[in-house]
């Protein structure tokens, strides 16, 4: 199956979205549909503001990725999980690293070392050279902070 890497449109909000709620259960802070909704609004932003990057297959948004250059950080990433282990989740951070400022920290929160959730994002994030920083709590879920540290 092939797939794109490029900046999100809003001709791909509607599939953003329904992969958002495909793992929804996986993220903290999308249990309700006025959180979602909420999401929604955060996705519009950062479309406007070129800060969404997806990966599209037919048509069909299967890999998703928010990033802030104000806070140097990787806000959200998801992959559809029929598309995992193709590679999507580099190609989405290179091209978000791409953008960040490299003489700044840059950050990302994601599972606690414990958490059977946070097996592969971990494994990606110190891959890129992020290494574990402190235990912090998003959404009332206990994460952890990565940081890949200026050069």
């Amino acid at each position: 199956m092939e797939y794109k890497i490029k900046y999100a449109t809003m001709d791909e909000l509607n599939s953003w979205m329904e992969l958002v709620r495909l793992v929804s259960w996986n993220f903290p802070g999308l249990e309700t549909e006025e959180l979602l909704d909420g999401y929604k609004n955060t996705v519009i932003k950062n479309i406007n503001r070129k800060s969404a990057i997806c990966a599209v297959s037919e048509d069909k948004v299967v890999g998703i990725l928010l990033f802030s250059t104000k806070y140097n950080m990787l806000c959200c990433m998801a992959v559809h999980p029929a598309y995992r282990k193709r590679g999507i989740a580099k190609r989405m951070m290179k091209e978000m690293m791409s953008n960040l400022d490299k003489n700044r920290d840059i950050i990302v929160d994601t599972f606690r070392e414990e958490d059977s959730k946070g097996i592969a994002p971990r494994a990606l994030y110190t891959s890129f050279g992020f290494e574990p920083a402190e235990l912090v709590e998003n959404f009332g879920y206990p994460n952890q902070r990565f940081v890949l540290r200026a050069k």
